[in-house]
């Protein structure tokens, strides 16, 4: 059972949770604001209750809808493959879905109602998310290029920061930008092997609808983008200029994006520039939280 839990709930991949809430976390911490650790640690539970969700809902529904059995899977995109080798845990994922969002529904309703009922300004649409990503979202190129993005950088970052702090700051939407940003880049990169399986069923993300060389050109101005927001937050003061330290995550993209535009349409030479673009996704938002921490409280 540990097994399949692991498998389904994607273990390997909530590092990314605990990234966005120790980025909200140092920044509120950096603002000034005194972070109290029984709060922390029930938003990162929350936090984790929605990945594993979001995780659990993608791996029942690619299962019944057959698409498991057409993706050739890598270590970065293609799903765990774990229902394919046991099928019968299909239920027990369901129940993992169903359980893991209502952990999150009620956890958000208990810090609304401890704090104020704002945030749920967030998490309503958060929790729309999680259930219908795979189901529908993942029909409508714009919508789906920019929700994971919106789930991880503006519901999660932007909300953590929220509740932790009792209020929203320029850094902490600054933050949420750059992070949504980087993580519709993740996943963006992680549907190119997927195309000819995610058409079958029924799905049209970008790289479906214009091809993969042309998404690959969005991943590039989305990639641009997120270090110009990183630049004009410190020049405009918005964050401190420790958090300069990010741009030494350049070199990733330099190896990247060549490979990238290189191999567009052979999938099956993708892998290592997926591992790039995952490393690159956990980089950047580490050395913001270093350059935060070196900066010191306001």
């Amino acid at each position: 059972m540990l097994k399949h839990f692991c498998g389904v709930a994607r273990i390997n991949f909530l590092s990314l949770t605990l990234l966005c809430i120790a980025l909200a976390a140092t920044a509120c911490w950096q603002a000034g604001y005194v972070l109290k650790p029984g709060l922390l640690a029930l938003v990162t539970a929350v936090g984790l209750c929605a990945h594993i969700s979001v995780n659990a809902f993608n791996e029942y529904f690619d299962f019944k809808s057959g698409l498991d059995f057409l993706t050739e899977r890598t270590p970065f995109s293609g799903g765990s493959g774990t229902l394919i080798n046991y099928p019968a845990a299909s239920h027990f994922t369901l129940l993992l879905a169903i359980a893991s969002l209502l952990l999150t529904v009620s956890g958000g309703l208990y810090l609304s109602y401890q704090l104020n009922w704002l945030p749920l300004v967030l998490g309503i649409p958060g929790v729309l998310l999680i259930y219908g990503y795979t189901q529908y979202v993942n029909r409508w190129p714009l919508l789906c290029l920019l929700a994971p993005g919106i789930g991880f950088g503006v519901v999660m970052t932007l909300g953590a920061y929220w509740v932790l702090a009792g209020t929203v700051s320029a850094t902490a939407w600054l933050l949420a930008f750059i992070m949504t940003l980087l993580v519709s880049n993740l996943l963006l990169l992680n549907q190119f092997p997927d195309v000819d399986a995610d058409r079958q069923v029924g799905r049209r993300h970008l790289p479906i609808v214009i091809g993969r060389r042309h998404s690959a050109s969005v991943y590039t101005l989305l990639l641009l983008l997120s270090y110009l927001l990183l630049l004009m937050a410190v020049f405009s003061s918005i964050l401190p200029w420790q958090c300069l330290l990010a741009l030494l995550s350049l070199p990733l993209t330099v190896k990247l994006l060549p490979g990238l535009f290189r191999f567009a349409d052979k999938p099956a030479l993708l892998t290592p520039y997926l591992g790039l673009n995952v490393m690159l996704c956990h980089l950047f938002p580490l050395l913001l939280i270093t350059g935060l921490l070196w900066a010191g409280p306001n």
